[in-house]
């Protein structure tokens, strides 16, 4: 059976492969006139810096927390191979995010210059570099989880090893997240700084269009999409993606567990093979997608749903042959809870499009609401963020129970083994939602692309013809981009439950363990999951885990208060500065004069640096201090009201977000009185406001919750010593 690994690791390499192919073939198109090269070189060159600058920071954080997990494993509180996984996670998480932001950087001249003969030129261009970012970062997680199993198998050869080996494997899932977050605040934080700066003087105060190389910001906005929506989104989906993989093949281990190893094996390496299968599915859905010249919203929403709906409907059959041909108990089963997984996805993205679509009635009346002034706006966006919340919050509630109920063969009585099996059926749903993040992460990643293709053209003073194009394109990856952070919020619901579950087996472990330094052992070691659960009296009756809950909860504001502030602090510095080159800069208003760019640069550079680390280490030291203080009590209720109330705030927050952006972009179309009208300035305020929600702050909670819950994982050993010791 331990041949099947070398599938998972065949299909890594399939996925590396196309990404490659995908990347040389952009780099072999032509990147136009020399001041397009000029222009894409700046925006290369201060992502590159930019990066470099973060993982200077990040670097220092790692070798701490190594450090950390390497003292833990000398005293027995974790296995000696804790701090090289948790290392290997975060390297292989931030190589994600820098093979798709450098493939960006070089894609967005040659989208713009595309877009010159066609708009399905363009359209080839930008989602074919988006689909480097998602296989590579389906490619570089299968690798990762793939050797990851064949050294941990070769060297542990404990009893029940299979679950020492998956929960020891979520410990990379945790260095994954770290980095995730880092990505995702920090570029978020810079993304953001630079884009309110270039809007609210730009726009409002001088009336210059978007990206015009008159503005300074503008430059610095640019760069910004690609550290915050291709780097932070591509390291944030990396852990989305190998944190379900890994959740649920400890799951399985857990849940066969009594069984016989074979079985046990089989569930193990399911979730994997159908994430593997998904590397396939998705190159063909990826080579699917193509539109047609004058096509218009709904046309090129469609071209990217043939693409990702084919791949989804392929996977949900490639489920059932696969879980049929490793006879896995209840196959049927647990192939319908990844189908359950996959329409939960497809219903929150479709869900997510339709109130943050310029072509829908939501984000039609924000823009409409612009004729009463900003106050309106933002009245009206916020309220739609509030109602959209119901269906995701639904769907998932739905989702969960429908695959807990299917892995169990519908049996509703409650106990150890059903538990198990349910929760195992939930785990592998998330898998099922993300099986074909190849395709995806690339509709995800297009928009960026898109959006500085049109910053190039209008910076280059292309023909109109040529921005209307990259306008279509770049409307499109801005409706695209709110789909995917919805989908990234949905996927991590679902994957932070099963992680809360691989909590208890990890508990589990660590009781075990030390129970060994015990004088007579631990009883404990030997209940049930419910025999356990209620030794140490978990339940909602208990105040501590009401407290905890409280805590959970409170994490996501303090959160999202940190990371709007943080945005807003750099913001106020980056206004001040465009102002000042408005003022003193002579003939920069005429164009004939040269902003300096690298000083916007700088400052969201410094901005983004400073002001990420923070929220990020408290995301780490938060549940470290739960398990010492309150125990395992606190923590569970501390993981259940951060998932909560984080899952219903990010999605608020990113279709607030993404409704008025898009209420902007409707208005620019010439809709309410169009360009440089009273009405777009209301709605420029609104974008204002809606960038920090659903770049910064909403996105970032999906990996706030993830990371609390593997940071517990891994401090398991550390919370129980504590308190039986």
């Amino acid at each position: 059976m331990n041949w099947i690994i070398y599938l998972v690791l065949a299909a890594s390499v399939l996925a590396l492969s196309f990404a490659f192919y995908f990347y040389k073939s952009m780099m072999k198109a032509d990147e136009g006139t020399d001041l397009m090269k000029k222009i894409a070189s700046h925006v290369r060159k201060g992502a590159m810096a930019y990066l470099k600058q973060q993982y200077k920071v990040v670097i220092i954080v790692f070798i701490v927390l190594a450090a950390v997990f390497g003292v833990m494993s000398i005293f027995g509180l974790q296995n000696e191979w804790v701090w090289f996984a948790f290392l290997t996670g975060g390297f292989f998480s931030g190589l994600a995010g820098f093979f798709g932001m450098k493939t960006a950087t070089y894609a967005s001249a040659r989208t713009a210059n595309a877009a010159r003969n066609s708009l399905n030129s363009g359209l080839q261009v930008a989602f074919r570099s988006g689909a480097v970012m998602g296989l590579v970062v389906v490619g570089l997680a299968l690798l990762d989880v793939s050797l990851w199993f064949i050294v941990l198998d070769h060297f542990i050869h404990e009893a029940n090893h299979l679950i020492i080996i998956t929960t020891t494997m979520l410990t990379f899932g945790m260095g994954a997240s770290t980095q995730a977050l880092f990505a995702r605040v920090g570029g978020g934080i810079y993304t953001k700084a630079a884009d309110v700066g270039a809007d609210l003087v730009g726009k409002t105060e001088y009336n210059i269009p978007e990206d015009d190389p008159r503005n300074p910001a503008t430059i610095a906005d640019n760069v910004g999409d690609n550290v915050g929506d291709v780097a932070g989104m591509g390291a944030d989906l990396y852990e989305s993606y190998a944190g379900s993989i890994l959740a649920t093949a400890a799951l399985g281990a857990a849940a066969f567990g009594a069984g016989c190893y074979e079985m046990q094996l089989k569930a193990v390496f399911a979730p994997m093979l159908i994430a593997a299968a998904g590397v396939l599915l998705s190159l063909i859905g990826i080579f699917m997608v193509r539109t047609k010249e004058g096509a218009g919203m709904k046309e090129l929403l469609g071209a990217l749903s043939r693409g990702t709906n084919t791949a989804a409907v392929l996977i949900a059959v490639a489920t059932f042959v696969i879980l049929w041909a490793l006879k896995i108990e209840n196959w049927v089963g647990i192939s319908f809870s990844v189908v359950v997984g996959l329409l939960a996805g497809v219903i929150i993205g479709k869900s997510t499009e339709y109130y943050t679509s310029q072509t829908y009635k939501p984000t039609q009346k924000v823009a409409e609401s612009s004729k009463t002034g900003p106050a309106t706006v933002i009245i009206s966006g916020l309220g739609l963020g509030m109602l959209s919340t119901a269906i995701p919050v639904v769907t998932v509630g739905c989702a969960i129970v429908l695959a807990y109920l299917c892995a169990n063969g519908f049996n509703i009585a409650f106990n150890a083994q059903n538990l198990s099996m349910g929760l195992y059926g939930i785990g592998i749903a998330a898998v099922g939602m993300l099986s074909t993040l190849g395709i995806t992460l690339a509709t995800d990643a297009y928009g960026p692309i898109a959006d500085n293709a049109g910053g190039n053209a209008e910076m280059s003073g292309l023909e109109p013809e040529v921005r209307k194009r990259t306008d279509a394109l770049d409307a499109l990856g801005n409706t695209t981009a709110a789909t995917g952070k919805g989908f990234a919020i949905g996927s991590a619901a679902l994957t932070a439950l099963a992680l809360l579950a691989s909590y208890v087996e990890e508990i589990k472990i660590a009781l075990i363990r030390v129970g060994e330094n015990l004088p007579n052992g631990i009883e404990a070691t030997k209940a049930t999951l419910v025999d356990f659960m209620n030794a140490y009296n978990v339940n909602l009756m208990n105040p501590i885990v009401l407290v905890g809950v409280f805590i959970g909860a409170m994490m996501a504001f303090v959160f999202c208060g940190m990371t709007m502030n943080a945005v807003g602090r750099a913001a106020q510095k980056m206004v001040e500065e465009v102002r000042r080159q408005f003022s003193t800069i002579k003939g920069i208003l005429e164009g004939k004069a040269e902003p300096d760019y690298e000083r916007c640069v700088e400052i969201s550079t410094k901005g983004a640096q400073h002001e990420m680390l923070v929220p990020s280490i408290l995301a780490i030291v938060v549940p470290i201090a739960t398990g010492l203080i309150l125990g395992v009590p606190g923590v569970l209720g501390l993981l259940i009201g951060g998932l909560a109330t984080g899952f219903v705030l990010a999605v608020f927050m990113a279709n607030s977000g993404g409704a008025w952006d898009n209420a902007k972009k409707y208005v620019e179309e010439g809709n309410f009185g169009g360009k440089g009208s009273d009405n777009h300035k209301a709605t420029v305020v609104g974008d204002t406001v809606g960038d920090p929600f659903k770049d910064t702050s909403g996105p970032s909670l999906n990996i706030l919750i993830k990371l609390m819950s593997m940071v517990s994982i891994v401090m398991a050993g550390l919370t129980v010593a504590h308190h039986l010791l």
